[in-house]
């Protein structure tokens, strides 16, 4: 075993704000507790939460590092008392309630997923929150079935290119909204079925033409606002509605009739305070189902661009800019 440093280079919020408040800080590197693992990170995702973090607007949950990151890839450097599932030295990637823009970083054991050997550190590193996400979201909460069509809106987006996969793998249509020709491309390449631009074309109209008027029966919704409502219309009957992220406003004036009439369910979860008994399930259901399209190499994430750590605050200029395709990593 390798000694562990004393201490590490971590990308601090200095003060709530723009992109250029996260700065490079000394800290101490943290030992690892009951059923937790230390990871020396060689890959850390970059997330919209990291953004709304570091603007003052989502605080960590209770107990968590007040540094960003929600998953890292890298090696377990040092294992706490009861954690058995990984070893010192092995390649794991992880899903973290806090600190993954740092040297280290711990993690629950329980959390930890075996890197595949057909994924890169640096897709490993983009992997675990946006795979959590999609998994819970789409087919736990939404029950996303082989030949049910899914709407994901921002398909070109981290969550929405990695929705296309996994949809696609269990034998769903998906059919997604972007807003260039590019975006559209791209994720036409990973296999969706239809890509509406929504700058040029209404996508309740696009997904009725789409489903021979049918609908959506399950749509992924990271935009609310005005979304909201125009998602009841674009729904199936008995369709399930699942709010991730509002990037326009949470507060939406809607009509209740049309969830009543077409039997609809709007549902909506968030990840990182969820339990970590709850997280760890989700982790066990994500082995046992979707992990064998990794290792087959039929799923990795699209990887948009990578940055140093020290870096942190151009890559949050890249995921605020929208022009990105898939994911943006830091590379430690």
């Amino acid at each position: 075993m390798e000694k562990l440093p004393a201490q590490m280079t971590v990308i601090g919020i200095s003060k709530p704000g723009g992109p250029e408040v996260l700065l490079p800080e000394t800290r101490a590197v943290p030992l690892p507790g009951a059923g937790e693992i230390l990871i020396k990170v060689a890959a850390a995702g970059v997330n919209r939460p990291d953004v709304a973090q570091r603007s003052g607007a989502y605080p960590p949950p209770p107990g968590a590092s007040d540094l960003p990151g929600l998953e890292v890839a890298g090696e377990v450097v040092a294992t706490g008392a009861g954690a058995s599932k990984h070893r010192i030295g092995d390649k794991v990637m992880s899903l973290v309630a806090g600190g993954g823009y740092a040297q280290y970083c711990i993690a629950q054991d329980a959390h930890a997923i075996a890197v595949p050997a057909a994924l890169s550190i640096n897709e490993a590193g983009a992997t675990p929150e946006t795979l959590m996400t999609v998994w819970h979201n789409v087919f736990e909460r939404g029950a996303l079935k082989p030949g049910e069509t899914l709407l994901a809106h921002g398909g070109s987006s981290g969550i929405g290119t990695m929705a296309i996969q996994l949809a696609k793998a269990f034998g769903s249509k998906v059919i997604v909204t972007v807003g260039s020709k590019e975006k559209a491309d791209a994720c036409l390449r990973l296999g969706a079925d239809h890509a509406i631009n929504y700058r040029t074309e209404d996508f309740v109209a696009g997904i009725k033409a789409a489903t021979a008027g049918a609908g959506a029966n399950v749509i992924l919704d990271m935009v609310g606002g005005d979304y909201i409502e125009r998602n009841y219309d674009a729904a199936a009957i008995d369709g399930r509605v699942v709010q991730i992220a509002f990037l326009r406003g949470s507060r939406a004036n809607i009509d209740i009739v049309k969830l009543m009439v077409k039997r609809l369910h709007h549902t909506g979860s968030t990840l990182r305070p969820r339990s970590n008994a709850d997280k760890a399930a989700m982790v066990a259901a994500i082995e046992a189902k979707v992990m064998p399209l990794f290792r087959d190499g039929r799923v990795k994430p699209l990887m948009d661009s990578t940055f140093p750590l020290e870096k942190a605050a151009d890559a949050h200029r890249r995921i605020q800019s929208s022009e990105h395709i898939g994911k943006i990593v830091l590379v430690v």
